[in-house]
Order: structure tokens, then C-alpha cells, then sequence
């Protein structure tokens, strides 16, 4: 049996009345968890629902989270993760693509994901406390777990470049299992470890790191909603974790906090953080503070997510994302993918347990970014003589802000929907605490207007709210090559005093 869901069945006995996962007052244990989850795999077989199918989860960091998760893998059927944030139009465009045939949609979510639901012909189910569960109630348990092979796709994980639209990373029973239990033995989860939760479930790092490597160790998950410093300050304490899992602006708002000094974090044995660069001062300085250390690693949603870590039993270089780990093999090449000479500057590529099969139904792209195994993440990096590596670049122009991916292509792609706009670039620039925040620079029509505020307004409507441009500068035209191409290098982002004030537009024309 290879179906992921059997971290939830096939848990061991003496586990069972243990809490798997916590938000606030209220716990899961593991075997409410198995009875929950295969109840919710009865109501996808009496929607229809057959092996295969794809179903679409657009939940916050709740506890219904992994019962609809696990439910949907026990009925044999694929997850599509996505945020919950997301616009009816962004939602529309992940069921189309990915065909799903029913989405469960958050209560507060419910007006933006069901309009996305009702858009791509897929039923929308509206999960509420209290109301989903008493739905649930009135479905037996489904026996045992839908057989799937360990190559079949069980999630299917959309992301994207700086170009073209987002594309789902078929990520297989096999690859998120054994991410799973890499990141557990990585970690050195057991039963007695309490792991912080306040990463998204919806991505990768969250989904394999935290719910799936928790749930292989015994361990509990406690779940933070929507990150507080102050109240992952409190979850911290109350709950006694030893593990934090974060991504660097998290492990920066804590450091920042006034009264963290007022909160007993005794317990905490060790960080992991990811997502983007951490800053060597931050690391060492939250290290100094809490007393523990914390792991830098590595990893694309494309790689189930984790590649290479740093580890507690070997050398800890800050700066560094570490070393592959277990099953999983890198190396630098250049853009024949031939290997660039040691002590040189190459593009990231990995292969392993860990490598995605490929993109929902684009095999071009598949082709592109995966060959003989080898999966090229636009990444450019350095590797020591000790064989850590250092990222020192991205090909792509990804913007992280806040720990969330943000694709120009996108952005820009919204913005040349108003009617005023001839040209824009969208592009990422430091923010002291964000990590990055968005810009857009514009040129408008010929004889056209539109001011920077409706500029910002009109993308605010049309993405989630991690997305919309903080910042619109209008210029009298865009820095372009001798192609026309717009040469982003060239555009200058806003001083960081701008960035202080997140309302800032410009007029540069």
C-alpha cells in the first residue's frame, strides 16, 4: 500500500488517543483524525467521485485541513492546495486547469471560492465548524484506504515562473512520503515533540515539513491561522514546542517583539527555516535570544519541497542552505546543463525521491525543466570545498513577500487588463520587514489617465491581497533593449524610506 493516507489509517494503536494536531482549545487526536478523514472520503464517493479525480482544498491552517486532505487521498482522489486568499478569478483558473470536479471552500472564504467553484463547473462544499462536522456525521466511515500506486499523483501543487501561466507539479504518493520521513529523521521528531504549526498547509513546506512529517513521527502540530508575533509567542509557550518551523520574516518578527523576553520558550529545541535567504544577523541573532539553533534548508514546491538542509550532527555554516539530504543528489550546471567548473557560480539541479513526475498535462514544460531525471530550478548557487551549497541568485524574477510566492507575469498580466495601461513591469525590492515588497512601474496609453491609487485598487480587487503592488510608479516609458524588451534591471525601485509607508505611489512622469 503506497497511498499517503496510511499516515492517518495505518498509524500505530498506541497513538491513537494522542493529539495530532491543536488550534487553541480544541485537539485532534490521531484517531479522530482516521475516522474524520474516511468519513470524508465516503461523501466524495457518494458525490461521485471516483480514483483519479482531482478535488481542490481551499482551507486556512484549521483542523479540517488534514481531514479533508487525508479524506480526499483515502478515496483515491488527488489535492489541489490552494490559498485561501485567492480571487474568484484565481480560483476558476486552478479547478479549470486542473479539472477538479468539487472544491471544499473555508466559510469566510466562501463568496470569493464558490464564485471560482461555480466558474469552473466544480461543486463548491463550504466547510464551517460545527455544520461540516455534523455533514460528516451523516456518512459512514469508508473502510480501509483506496489502493494507489506509489508513483500515482497525490497532489497536485501549482506554481509558477516569471512567464506563462501557473502549472501544477504532480507530486506523488512516493515523493511526499519520503520527503516526510526524511524531514521527521532531519528534525528528529518523536512522539514527545510539539511542532509550531503557523506555516501554510497549503504550501509545500507546511503540507511535507509540518502536517505530513508530524503525522509519520507521532508528533502534534499546533496551528496558528494567521501569524502574530504575539501569538505565536503565546502557542509557543503554552504549548511547549520544541520545534519551529518557519520562514525568515517569522523568525524576524519574533527577534523584534518587545516583550519575547516575557515568554518561557524553554522548551524550543531547534528552528527550521526556508521559503527564502535567511539573513546570517537575524540567525545569529535569534539563536543568541532563544538559546536554540536553526536549520537552513532548501527546497521548490517542484521537489516535494525539501532538497538539502543543514543538520544538527554536522557543520552549520549560516549563509549556507546546506547539503542534500538522504536519496536526493544536486549539482551546479550552466545552461547546456553541462557542470560548471568547481568554485563556479551554476543553476541548481536536483534529482532524487523528491523530484516531481512532472506538470499536469504540459509536457513541454515537463521537458524543459526535467531531464534524465535531473529538475532544473532557476536557482543560481556556489558550493564550497565541504560541499555546502550557497544560494547566491534567482534566474527567475520570483518576488517572496512575507514568505509567499509572488509571479510578476501575473501581476503585470492584471495590470494590462485596465484600459489606461501601455506598459508595466512589476518587480521585487528589499522590504525591512516583508523580506520583499511588490512594485509596479507604469506607463500609460497615449492620451489616456489613471492615477497610481486606482492603478493599486484595480489589482487589489483582482489578486490576493499578499500580491497587489504596495507601490505604483507612473513613468513616461519603461527602460527597454534593442529588441523592446523591458529591461527590469534597469528600472530603479522606490529608497527604502518609501518602502516605510505601504499606501506610497509616484508620478515619475
Amino acid at each position: 500500500m503506497s497511498n499517503l493516507a496510511c499516515l492517518v489509517a495505518e498509524a500505530p494503536a498506541d497513538w491513537a488517543e494522542r493529539p495530532a494536531l491543536r488550534l487553541d482549545e480544541h485537539a485532534l487526536t490521531y484517531r479522530a483524525l482516521d475516522e474524520a478523514s474516511a468519513r470524508v472520503a465516503a461523501m466524495l464517493s457518494g458525490l461521485g467521485l471516483v480514483a483519479g479525480d482531482r478535488v481542490g482544498v481551499m482551507l486556512p491552517n484549521v483542523l479540517q485541513f488534514p481531514v479533508v486532505y487525508y479524506g480526499i487521498l483515502r478515496a483515491g482522489c488527488v489535492v489541489v492546495p490552494m490559498n485561501p486568499l485567492l480571487k474568484s478569478r484565481e480560483v476558476a483558473y486552478y479547478l479549470s486547469d486542473a479539472q477538479a470536479k468539487v472544491a471544499f471552500v473555508w466559510h469566510g472564504f466562501a463568496e470569493e471560492g464558490g464564485r471560482g467553484a461555480e466558474d469552473a463547473g466544480a461543486q463548491a462544499v463550504v466547510v464551517a465548524p460545527t455544520e461540516f462536522e455534523a455533514h460528516l456525521g451523516r456518512h459512514e466511515p469508508t473502510a480501509g484506504v483506496a489502493d494507489r500506486d506509489a508513483e500515482d499523483t497525490a497532489v497536485l501543487l501549482y506554481t509558477s515562473g516569471t512567464t506563462g501561466q501557473p502549472k501544477g507539479a504532480q507530486l506523488t504518493h512516493a515523493n511526499l512520503l519520503r520527503n516526510a520521513q526524511e524531514s521527521a529523521r532531519l528534525f528528529t521528531l518523536g512522539p514527545a515533540d510539539v511542532v509550531f504549526g503557523g506555516l501554510p498547509l497549503f504550501h509545500s513546506f507546511g503540507q511535507t515539513c509540518g502536517m505530513n512529517a508530524v503525522l509519520s513521527a507521532g508528533s502534534m502540530l499546533t496551528l496558528l491561522p494567521r501569524f502574530d508575533p504575539t501569538e505565536a509567542l503565546r502557542v509557543l509557550e503554552r504549548d511547549r514546542v520544541t520545534v519551529m518551523q518557519g520562514v525568515p520574516t517569522m523568525y524576524g518578527a519574533l527577534l523584534q517583539h518587545p516583550q519575547r523576553g516575557e515568554y518561557d520558550l524553554s522548551a524550543l529545541s531547534m528552528g527550521a527555516s526556508g521559503g527564502a535567504s535567511l539573513p546570517v544577523e537575524v540567525l545569529r541573532a535569534f539563536e543568541a535570544a532563544f538559546g536554540c539553533p536553526i536549520l537552513e534548508g532548501y527546497g521548490l514546491s517542484e521537489t516535494s519541497p525539501v532538497a538539502s538542509f543543514n543538520h544538527l550532527d554536522g557543520a552549520r555554516k549560516p549563509g549556507s542552505i546546506g547539503t542534500p539530504i538522504n536519496g536526493v543528489a544536486m549539482r551546479l550546471v550552466d545552461d547546456e546543463f553541462g557542470e560548471v567548473a568547481e568554485g563556479e557560480v551554476g543553476e541548481i539541479a536536483i534529482s532524487g525521491h523528491n523530484v516531481m513526475k512532472g506538470y499536469w498535462n504540459r509536457p513541454e514544460a515537463t521537458a524543459d525543466a526535467v531531464r534524465d531525471g535531473w529538475f532544473r530550478t532557476g536557482d543560481m548557487a556556489r558550493r564550497d570545498e565541504d560541499g555546502y551549497y550557497f544560494i547566491v541568485d534567482r534566474k527567475k524574477d520570483l518576488i517572496i513577500r512575507g514568505g509567499y510566492n509572488v509571479y510578476p507575469r501575473e501581476i503585470e498580466e492584471v495590470l494590462y487588463t485596465h484600459p489606461a495601461v501601455g506598459e508595466a513591469a512589476v518587480i521585487g525590492t528589499p522590504h525591512p520587514t516583508h523580506g520583499e515588497e511588490v512594485v509596479a512601474v507604469v506607463a500609460l496609453k497615449p492620451g489616456a489617465t489613471a492615477t497610481s491609487e486606482e492603478l493599486r485598487d484595480f489589482t487589489k480587487d483582482r489578486v490576493a491581497a499578499y500580491k497587489y503592488p504596495r507601490h505604483v510608479r507612473l513613468v513616461a516609458s519603461l527602460p527597454k533593449g534593442p529588441t523592446g524588451k523591458i529591461l527590469k534591471r534597469e528600472i530603479v525601485p522606490p529608497a527604502p524610506a518609501t518602502l516605510a509607508n505601504p499606501t506610497e505611489v509616484g508620478d515619475e512622469r
